[in-house]
């Protein structure tokens, strides 16, 4: 790509800096200083720094699967020369006692899950109510130990496999922490994460969702100026939200393109050519691909190949659509967001890749379009806020997320219209019977998965050797971490007598009971 636009939410705002040692939970920590109206940005470890314009007035250094014994990146000379308050979490703490002259030793005994700590006093602990200041609940993960405190730095916490769980600096507003605060699993977590950002960093709260649609609006229309914008439109809460700011920035100059793979829920392409054609004015070109999504997938069953497919089959309709548009310069514009990012390898590749997103990366030099994305640096949570502040129903601002390459990763294994229509089927039932019962709205997630297992079933008086259909439904704030839902046992009962008397060939359903970490929310 020779130029890009990303997303310029909170330029200029004094921040809080979030270096990135390729923790899972690194965007997590950047959600939850957001959720204070604190603005935070996210960076690898040797990269610049941010905009100059935006004062950094602290330092988080987050966790990441590396070890300090051995192999460790120590923290940047460009990080220390800032002078401001700094926290460390997990393998941030462990750098933060190497830089210092301390020692980190691989334990005889790890700590993973929850913790009791016993803590001393300490400015961190400001927020925390009385009955916490000596004793707290907290969720650890991790190996290494810190043996030797670094050079000035007292112990504020201990527990019992690590007698030092938390450090701080004796002059310096510097603290370290073993275990994660950013995880709802440590008791009053979010707590220590502000007093450290409003009462230690002395943070102004200047960061609001709600203020930023004027200045993304600002960008794109400067950035953009005459050209025309090319966007794939899903019908998911991101390329909606996306198609209604696009479409306020520069009205005709957005052309939506409507893709429909084959591999959409049930009624979903109706659905959003009515809603953005007919009711936003949106102008949206339908594309049937169906046809050549299902000839790609044939025989294919490896989860990756299956998004680079869909990846690379959405660029060629994008680059076809282009052409029949005849314009000079036409920019092509996705509805990336920060999970994705993360879930690709990291904001700047630092994190483990956990599954590669079709919109994150990998998009072809030739395809010869300059990249649009606004929605780069927000949360889902943000991006429903913002679709609020465009003025977008509630039926696209409250829909669960789905995968861009579609039923594909639902369709575990072969992908075939057969395969896809029985899913459609089963997952239709499902998401009715939530909303029948009031529960669509309390999951953050739900939908059917149709298993390549085959089981034994009684159909009528005749034995039945039938496919097998999954459940998943998850409660989650940020998709970084989700619970499963603890439905009720009537309603799982009423979904299950539906789909194996309602849907052919389908003998046996069976319900997802597996949080995020160790699993992830979809299972492809």
């Amino acid at each position: 790509m020779s130029h890009s636009i990303q997303s310029q939410a909170g330029h200029g705002l004094p921040m809080i800096l979030v270096v990135d040692y390729g923790s899972q939970y690194t965007q997590l920590i950047a959600r939850k200083v957001r959720e204070m109206s604190v603005y935070s940005e996210v960076i690898a470890p040797g990269k610049p720094l941010p905009h100059s314009d935006n004062p950094i007035l602290g330092v988080i250094l987050s966790g990441g699967p590396q070890t300090a014994t051995g192999n460790e990146q120590p923290i940047d000379e460009a990080i220390l020369a800032l002078d401001v308050p700094l926290l460390g979490i997990c393998y941030g703490m462990q750098a933060m006692a190497i830089h210092g002259g301390g020692l980190v030793k691989k334990g005889e005994v790890g700590e993973y899950g929850h913790t009791e700590l016993s803590l001393t006093p300490s400015p961190l602990w400001a927020m925390l109510p009385a009955d916490a200041k000596n004793h707290l609940r907290v969720w650890m993960s991790h190996e290494d130990h810190v043996v030797k405190l670094p050079e000035d730095f007292h112990i504020i916490a201990a527990s019992r496999h690590a007698p030092i769980a938390a450090m701080a600096h004796k002059h310096k507003p510097w603290f370290a922490l073993q275990f994660h605060p950013e995880v709802s699993h440590t008791e009053h977590g979010d707590a220590m994460l502000a007093q450290f950002v409003q009462g230690i960093c002395q943070c102004p709260q200047a960061w609001q969702v709600t203020d930023i649609e004027t200045s993304l609006i600002s960008t794109i229309q400067e950035q953009v100026g005459q050209d025309h914008v090319l966007l794939g439109l899903s019908g998911g809460v991101d390329s909606s939200v996306l198609a209604a700011l696009l479409h306020k920035a520069i009205g005709d100059q957005l052309t939506c393109v409507f893709v429909d793979t084959g591999l959409l829920r049930r009624g979903e392409a109706d659905q959003v050519m009515t809603t953005m054609h007919d009711h936003m004015a949106v102008n949206v070109i339908k594309v049937d691909a169906s046809e050549r999504f299902f000839q790609q997938l044939q025989d294919v069953t490896d989860p990756e190949t299956k998004r680079k497919i869909c990846g690379e089959l959405f660029v060629e309709v994008f680059q076809e659509q282009s052409k029949a548009l005849r314009h000079n310069t036409i920019w092509l514009a996705q509805g990336t967001i920060y999970p994705d990012v993360i879930e690709s390898g990291g904001v700047h590749g630092t994190a483990e890749v956990i599954k590669s997103h079709h919109n994150v990366g990998g998009l072809p030099e030739t395809l010869g379009m300059p990249l649009l994305e606004p929605l780069r640096m927000l949360f889902k949570d943000e991006i429903r806020l913002l679709g609020k502040c465009l003025g977008l129903s509630e039926v696209f601002i409250g829909r669960h997320p789905f995968p861009g390459p579609g039923l594909c990763l639902r369709v575990i294994g072969e992908v075939t219209p057969e395969r896809v229509a029985t899913l459609q089927a089963c997952d239709a039932i499902f998401i009715e019977e939530l909303h029948a019962q009031g529960w669509y709205n309390q999951v953050a997630q739900a939908f059917a998965l149709l298993l390549p297992v085959m089981s034994v079933g009684v159909v009528g008086d005749q034995r039945a050797y039938a496919p097998v259909v999954g459940l998943r439904a998850v409660t989650s704030i940020d998709y970084m971490t989700a619970e499963w839902a603890d439905l009720p046992r009537e309603l799982l009962t009423k979904v299950s007598s539906r789909i194996v008397n309602e849907v052919p060939g389908v003998s046996r359903v069976v319900y997802d009971i597996t949080h995020k970490p160790p699993a992830t929310i979809e299972w492809e």
